[in-house]
C-alpha cells in the first residue's frame, strides 16, 4: 500500500516534467522580441541604418577626391557598457557586412585575425610551391578606424519597463586621428509583464 502512495505522490512531478516545447524555424530577418533586450534584429537594424549614415556624408567624398581611390576601414573595438550580456562580434560583423557590401569601403582584418592569416603566411613560407606562396610587406593598411559604445538605460515601474539603448560610433582618420563621421542611434522599447 505505501508503494501505491509514493507512486501516486510522485506521478504528478513526472507529468510536469513533460514539455510541450515546439520549435519552429523563421526567416532570420523576422523581427521577435522575447524578453525586450538586444537582440539580432536591432544589430541589424542599428549597423545598416549607421553605416547608411556613414556612406552618406561629406568624409567619403573627400577622401575619395584627394586619394582617387576607396578607403580602407578597420572596426576596432564596440564596447558593450551596457548591463546586458551583447555579442559585440556579431555587431562587428553587420558593421563590416554593410561596408564591404556598399562596394564604396574596402575592410581589413583585425588585430587577432591578421595574426592568424600572418601564422599561415609564415608556414607557407616553408611548406607552399614556388609559384603559391604569398609575399610579406603587400598587406593592406588602414586609412580609417571605426569605434563606438552600445549603452543602455533602463526605467521599470510596477510590470511595466522601458530599455532604451544608445549606440554611438566614431570613425577617426589613423594617420591624423582626426575625427571624421560621428552616428548616433537610438532604440526606446517598452515591455510589459
Amino acid at each position: 500500500m505505501k508503494k501505491y502512495w509514493i507512486i501516486i505522490l510522485l506521478l504528478p512531478l513526472f507529468v510536469g516534467c513533460s514539455s510541450s516545447r515546439k520549435v519552429t524555424r523563421v526567416d532570420e530577418s523576422q523581427q521577435i522580441d522575447l524578453s525586450g533586450r538586444w537582440n539580432d534584429t536591432d544589430s541589424r537594424l542599428v549597423a545598416e541604418e549607421m553605416i547608411g549614415d556613414a556612406l552618406s556624408r561629406v568624409w567619403l567624398a573627400n577622401f575619395r577626391e584627394n586619394k582617387n581611390r576607396n578607403p580602407v576601414l578597420i572596426v576596432g573595438l564596440i564596447k558593450n557598457k551596457t548591463s546586458e550580456h551583447i555579442s559585440t562580434e556579431t555587431f562587428i560583423k553587420d558593421i563590416e557586412r554593410e561596408f564591404i557590401n556598399s562596394g564604396k569601403i574596402k575592410v581589413v582584418q583585425s588585430s587577432e585575425a591578421r595574426d592568424e592569416l600572418r601564422n599561415e603566411r609564415a608556414d607557407q613560407q616553408d611548406f607552399a610551391s614556388a609559384e603559391s606562396v604569398k609575399k610579406w610587406g603587400l598587406e593592406k593598411g588602414a586609412d580609417f578606424m571605426l569605434q563606438g559604445t552600445i549603452n543602455s538605460i533602463t526605467d521599470a515601474y510596477n510590470k511595466e519597463k522601458i530599455v532604451y539603448y544608445q549606440t554611438d560610433l566614431e570613425l577617426s582618420d589613423l594617420e591624423s586621428n582626426e575625427k571624421v563621421w560621428i552616428g548616433s542611434k537610438k532604440i526606446k522599447k517598452v515591455v510589459k509583464n
